[in-house]
């Protein structure tokens, strides 16, 4: 089977109904070897599997108009496709628990491989949040770090105009298609992101934006990185998703301080008083991962 052929069927994959999980793929190519074989298996063989009623339905009727729009756009410069079983698919999102099945990439793929600090907070940030996330960011990237977030307003967006300001490392994960830029006041940034780092999405192009992806999004973030630094943060703020994912998959935490009069640092001091790493510099950080910067 050639790597265009191969490349189809993770994409049908990609488009089930369903959300198929790493688990369900892996006993499909255990029973049948390949994907190839997996939708080309008739009704009885797959009903042979105990798979759920939607599922089989679909693999015996992929969408395949949804994949040759994908492979369009994977025909342009720059798009790239990582599936589960391809070697450069990142090794650390590998480890984690329902790794996504196919990975989009606008830009440079090979970042999703470096070693990446993820950045998150409030989208609702300071001008001292949006300095402090913008220093952190170009400071790491100059130790080698590459910077990793979300592209949302706030902290996330410094974020990466910070590692922009540095070496250009800088990964964007995306919760929808790789074919529109959300916020579209972040346009510019994301094309900038993908000049000298990576946009990178599970979804395919034309997947909308939908509040229930931003959560999937996390994972990601968390997943890629080998760890996370929360820089404001309200005690009840969805970035702190990201901290709750990073924690599940034996990640670092860090937390960057503030006023205890500061409703937007009390997720931080929560984050410390559970035993994130208190961070004032870029020292405290790297202190924590030198072993893997000097490896």
């Amino acid at each position: 089977m050639n790597q265009n052929q191969a490349d189809k069927y993770w994409l049908a994959l990609a488009h089930a109904p369903c959300n198929i999980g790493s688990n369900h793929v892996i006993h499909l190519l255990n029973c049948f070897g390949n994907l190839g074989n997996v939708f080309e298996a008739n009704r009885r063989e797959l009903q042979a599997l105990h798979l759920e009623r939607q599922l089989l339905l679909y693999l015996q009727n992929p969408n395949w108009y949804a994949v040759e729009g994908d492979m369009r756009w994977l025909a342009e410069k720059d798009h790239y496709l990582l599936s589960l079983d391809h070697p450069n698919y990142p090794w650390r999102l590998r480890e984690i628990y329902h790794p996504p099945l196919v990975l989009f990439v606008r830009g440079d793929y090979t970042l999703l491989n470096s070693i990446q600090l993820a950045i998150v907070g409030t989208r609702r940030a300071s001008d001292e949040g949006m300095q402090t996330a913008q220093t952190f960011a170009k400071q790491l990237s100059h130790q080698g770090l590459t910077i990793t977030s979300g592209m949302f307003y706030g902290i996330e967006g410094a974020s990466h105009v910070g590692a922009l300001a540095g070496t250009g490392k800088t990964i964007a994960v995306l919760g929808w298609g790789l074919d529109q830029i959300y916020p579209p006041a972040h346009r510019e940034l994301g094309d900038k992101i993908a000049e000298t780092g990576a946009l990178v999405s599970e979804f395919p192009p034309g997947t909308p934006v939908k509040h229930e992806h931003f959560l999937r999004r996390s994972r990601i973030i968390s997943g890629l990185s080998l760890g996370t630094l929360v820089i404001e943060a309200a005690k009840y703020s969805y970035s702190l998703k990201t901290i709750y994912f990073a924690l599940e998959q034996g990640r670092e935490v860090f937390a960057v301080p503030g006023s205890i009069y500061n409703p937007l640092t009390k997720g931080c001091h929560q984050l410390i008083k559970q035993g994130a790493k208190l961070v004032e510099t870029t020292e405290d950080i790297l202190d924590e991962l030198k072993i893997y910067l000097n490896g």
